[in-house]
């Protein structure tokens, strides 16, 4: 089987939602590759998170099952993803 690298647009609730403490959220549940912020529109950010994954450990989908545990989000988007 073979890995997956995905990236994962993350929309908090609002503005005032502390990303930092959704990107210490995101570490704990997965293996984060590289994390940063992207600027959307009036003030509101998303997180933007690069993940390595296995067709073992489920594949995309068990990646997003641990994202949904996140406080203060909007919405999971899987933007990008390629077999390595």
């Amino acid at each position: 089987m073979g890995k997956i690298s995905c990236v994962y647009k993350i929309m908090p609730e609002d503005a005032e939602t502390d990303l930092g403490e959704v990107k210490d959220q995101i570490n704990e549940l997965i293996d984060v590759e590289d994390i940063g912020e992207e600027n959307v529109a009036f003030g509101l950010k998303a997180v933007k998170v690069s993940t390595i994954t296995t067709d073992e450990e489920g594949g995309t989908d068990a990646v997003e099952e641990k994202l949904e545990q996140l406080d203060n989000i909007q919405s999971i988007e899987l933007e990008h993803f390629d077999k390595l």
